[in-house]
């Protein structure tokens, strides 16, 4: 019986979209497609979620490698890309209804120590009971270690759990390791369909 909900967080309770981030900040041109690859898809993030390397010096690293006039965007994807904080549709009425059903509620993000500046303003926290950041315990999803971690932290059964991550290969660590869940490909109807099959009763839409 499934008795514990484990979310993502990036792409799954709010939205994690460079693309919109660089366009709120007007970079465009070759110089979107230069941050695009030296933040986003750069060393530099991978550590920040590991907690090898914090926010500002990433930044600083990744200033070395872009043009002085970009250091500015650059300070300002990584540190402030949650202003304002943008909620995945149907995120929180599901977190909400999961919780007034009697579910206990958690997260397990690979996200940066900055995690906790954020989180409080994500208005589907308040539901949580507990969270398990990457950035924290040095070990990112989908290592097995991780999930362990959350079940041994929290005292789950992981066959109790279901997980819901937009990442394939961070639900099938999740199932490598007991837990059973789906992967969130951007309609919540789709995930609470999938929690019905799994036994919990929410509601179609």
């Amino acid at each position: 019986m499934i008795r514990n909900i484990v979310f993502d967080m990036g792409q799954v309770l709010l939205r994690f979209e460079p693309l919109l981030f660089m366009e709120r900040l007007g970079v465009q041109g070759e110089d979107r497609e230069l941050l695009h690859r030296e933040v986003f898809k750069s060393l530099e993030w991978a550590r920040m979620d590991r907690g090898s390397l914090t926010d500002a010096e990433a930044a600083e690293i990744i200033c070395r490698r872009v043009p002085e006039r970009l250091h500015e965007a650059v300070e300002k994807l990584v540190s402030f890309w949650d202003r304002p904080i943008l909620e995945i549709e149907g995120s929180f009425a599901l977190v909400e209804e999961l919780k007034a059903l009697g579910y206990k509620i958690f997260l397990l993000s690979n996200a940066s120590l900055r995690q906790h500046d954020y989180w409080p303003r994500v208005p589907a926290s308040r539901f949580f009971d507990g969270t398990l950041i990457s950035a924290d315990v040095k070990l990112v999803k989908p290592q097995p270690e991780i999930y362990r971690l959350l079940f041994e932290r929290f005292s789950l059964n992981p066959e109790e759990c279901f997980f819901i991550d937009d990442a394939i290969g961070n639900v099938e660590g999740a199932f490598y390791c007991g837990m059973p869940g789906a992967v969130f490909h951007g309609d919540y109807r789709e995930i609470r369909q999938k929690l019905r099959e799994a036994g919990v009763p929410v509601k179609e839409s």
